[in-house]
Protein backbone atom coordinates (compact mmCIF):
# COMPACT_ATOMS: atom_id res chain seq x y z
CA UNK A 1 0.00 0.00 0.00
CA UNK A 2 1.10 3.65 -0.47
CA UNK A 3 1.10 6.29 1.65
CA UNK A 4 1.55 10.29 1.29
CA UNK A 5 3.35 12.34 3.89
CA UNK A 6 3.20 15.90 3.56
CA UNK A 7 5.68 17.64 5.97
CA UNK A 8 6.25 20.97 6.49
CA UNK A 9 9.27 22.38 8.07
CA UNK A 10 9.79 24.75 11.06
CA UNK A 11 10.05 28.49 10.22
CA UNK A 12 13.65 29.63 9.60
CA UNK A 13 14.83 25.48 9.68
CA UNK A 14 16.84 25.68 6.35
CA UNK A 15 20.31 24.86 8.53
CA UNK A 16 18.58 21.85 9.98
CA UNK A 17 17.50 21.10 6.27
CA UNK A 18 21.04 21.61 4.88
CA UNK A 19 22.82 19.95 7.55
CA UNK A 20 21.03 16.50 7.72
CA UNK A 21 20.49 16.55 3.81
CA UNK A 22 22.89 14.23 2.97
CA UNK A 23 21.90 11.48 4.93
CA UNK A 24 18.35 11.76 4.72
CA UNK A 25 18.96 11.51 0.89
CA UNK A 26 20.68 8.47 1.95
CA UNK A 27 17.86 7.16 3.96
CA UNK A 28 15.84 7.79 1.05
CA UNK A 29 17.52 5.70 -1.06
CA UNK A 30 17.26 2.91 1.47
CA UNK A 31 13.76 2.47 1.95
CA UNK A 32 10.80 2.25 0.32
CA UNK A 33 10.47 5.80 -0.89
CA UNK A 34 8.83 5.63 -4.67
CA UNK A 35 8.44 9.52 -5.13
CA UNK A 36 10.34 12.38 -3.01
CA UNK A 37 11.25 15.65 -3.13
CA UNK A 38 11.43 19.28 -1.38
CA UNK A 39 8.49 21.95 -1.01
CA UNK A 40 9.42 25.51 -1.85
CA UNK A 41 9.05 29.05 -0.56
CA UNK A 42 8.98 32.17 -3.20
CA UNK A 43 12.72 32.42 -2.93
CA UNK A 44 13.03 28.66 -3.97
CA UNK A 45 14.56 27.84 -0.47
CA UNK A 46 13.05 24.17 0.64
CA UNK A 47 10.38 24.19 3.68
CA UNK A 48 9.28 21.07 3.90
CA UNK A 49 8.84 17.57 1.90
CA UNK A 50 6.46 14.95 0.65
CA UNK A 51 6.98 11.51 0.13
CA UNK A 52 5.88 8.53 -1.39
CA UNK A 53 6.62 5.29 0.80
CA UNK A 54 5.66 1.70 0.38
CA UNK A 55 3.75 0.42 3.98
CA UNK A 56 2.10 -2.21 5.36
CA UNK A 57 -0.23 -0.09 6.76
CA UNK A 58 -0.33 3.81 8.30
CA UNK A 59 1.47 2.97 11.47
CA UNK A 60 4.13 1.31 9.85
CA UNK A 61 4.23 4.23 7.41
CA UNK A 62 4.43 6.66 10.35
CA UNK A 63 7.08 4.28 12.53
CA UNK A 64 9.26 4.40 8.94
CA UNK A 65 9.02 8.29 8.24
CA UNK A 66 10.47 8.37 12.19
CA UNK A 67 13.26 7.05 11.00
CA UNK A 68 14.20 9.82 8.73
CA UNK A 69 16.92 12.01 9.38
CA UNK A 70 14.93 14.79 9.32
CA UNK A 71 12.50 13.40 11.56
CA UNK A 72 14.85 12.88 14.26
CA UNK A 73 16.47 15.96 13.59
CA UNK A 74 13.67 17.92 14.61
CA UNK A 75 13.01 19.32 11.08
CA UNK A 76 8.98 19.13 11.13
CA UNK A 77 6.47 21.42 12.56
CA UNK A 78 4.17 19.58 11.42
CA UNK A 79 3.64 15.79 9.28
CA UNK A 80 0.32 14.47 7.83
CA UNK A 81 0.26 11.00 6.55
CA UNK A 82 -2.47 9.84 3.69
CA UNK A 83 -3.24 6.37 2.37
CA UNK A 84 -3.14 6.77 -1.45
CA UNK A 85 -3.72 4.94 -4.47
CA UNK A 86 -1.43 5.60 -7.65
CA UNK A 87 -4.01 5.89 -10.83
CA UNK A 88 -1.68 7.62 -13.52
CA UNK A 89 1.90 7.49 -14.67
CA UNK A 90 3.13 4.76 -12.26
CA UNK A 91 6.67 4.41 -12.89
CA UNK A 92 7.23 0.45 -14.27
Amino acid sequence: MHFVAILNDHDGALETRLANRPAHIEWLKSNPVAIAGPFLDEKGDMVGSLLIIEAEDEAAAKALLATDPYAKAGLFKSSEVKAWRWAVGKPA
